[in-house]
């Protein structure tokens, strides 16, 4: 069989063989319940604290300001929900127009129960408008959701001057981190951020872990019931194996070598434009892994099953939303045509892509 070229990292990744073997050891072997009295529950109790410490250092935060939960889904859900019901009599909810569909859509089915939620517009780089964000911010704001960097174009935010504009107005601010965490340099205190969402399959730990990080003080109620764990923020038996791969995840991408992949993008970028791509949003301000291109005129979809036949994997979009058939409103948001739009592919490269393989991907292209 020939080798998979995989360019779908913005989707998922390849689990570290490293993560596979410390999961493994907490399923056969330190397998306690973390609630459990008993040395064998009290062990992986200490497990789960050091793992906090070391994912809690990733974004310099404090280790019980970790709240571990199923993914970047529930940890968004968690976010606003969980804000909204310690806190009712603020209704006004202030995202971006290119939110991740978990925030985007969580919105609108709180605005049946009486939010306001404002969309904040982008430019056709992919950055949010500054001045109409500090204009909506007002007394009646419950909180700010803006994404750090776009799970489909990959243009990152000034979080820091969003958090300081937030922290002025005394309004908490929350972001959704999954696609740059691990990736780019976090400090929430720095940036002003109360609340932070993240994920471990982003970066090489399994599906179905992620967490919440809960800046101490910050008002907020847990959305599910059942027990104490986590705080009582998210209660049920937390998923220790998942937990341990993912402290181990952010321990190896410590080492990725980050000046490689951008130096491979930035050549893909270029090799993309000699055949008549046209790039989705800002070149500079982007994950060092993200290239979103459209070939105006072209079916992505088309393009993408061609490459997959030749064992190329990408998307034309985020994985939440590509069986989804809908107008892709975060290329819409940007003021792409629908032809731009229609054309459009995602390639997310990783530490182990080549640029053999990249030369591979443009010569189908070119074919195509």
């Amino acid at each position: 069989m020939e080798k998979i070229i995989y360019l779908d990292n913005a989707a998922t990744t390849p689990v570290y063989p490293e993560v596979a073997k410390e999961m493994q050891r907490y399923m056969l072997e330190e397998y306690g319940n973390p609630s459990s009295i008993h040395s064998m529950g009290e062990g992986t109790q200490k497990a789960l604290e050091n793992a906090k410490k070391i994912i809690a250092s990733e974004i310099g935060a404090k280790p019980w300001e970790i709240i571990f939960t199923s993914g970047g889904t529930e940890s968004n859900n968690l976010a606003l929900q969980g804000v909204a019901k310690s806190n009712h009599s603020k209704k006004k909810i202030i995202i971006s127009k290119i939110e991740h569909s978990s925030i985007y859509e969580l919105c609108y089915e709180m605005k049946e129960y009486g939010y306001k939620i404002v969309e904040i517009p982008v430019n056709i780089e992919g950055f949010i408008d500054f001045k109409i964000l500090e204009k909506e911010i007002d007394s009646d704001t419950l909180i700010v959701s803006i994404m750090h960097a776009n799970n489909e174009i990959g243009v990152i935010q000034d979080i820091r001057k969003i958090g300081e504009l937030c922290r002025k107005r005394e309004v908490l601010f929350h972001t959704d981190a999954v696609q740059t965490f691990c990736k780019e340099k976090i400090n929430v205190s720095d940036m002003g951020v109360d609340l932070l969402s993240a994920s471990g399959h982003k970066i090489g730990a399994s599906k179905g872990i992620g967490f919440l990080y809960v800046k101490s003080g910050t008002q907020i109620e847990p959305i599910t019931i059942g027990g104490s764990q986590e705080s009582g923020l998210r209660p049920g038996t937390q998923n220790v194996p998942a937990i341990m791969g993912f402290a181990k995840a952010v321990e190896i991408t410590r080492g990725a070598d980050k000046v490689k992949m951008k130096k491979l993008r930035d050549y893909f970028i270029t090799e993309l434009e000699k055949i008549g791509g046209k790039i989705n949003g800002s070149k500079d301000k982007r994950l060092y892994n993200n290239v979103d291109v459209s070939f105006p005129g072209k079916d992505g979809d088309d393009i993408l099953v061609v490459l997959s036949e030749k064992r190329v994997m990408c998307s034309t979009r985020s994985a939440c939303t590509s069986k989804q058939k809908k107008e892709n409103r975060i290329l819409a948001a940007l003021g792409l045509n629908d032809k731009d739009i229609k054309g459009a592919l995602r390639f997310s490269l990783s530490e182990i892509n080549t640029k053999k393989e990249i030369d591979f991907v443009i010569k189908e292209l070119k074919k195509i």
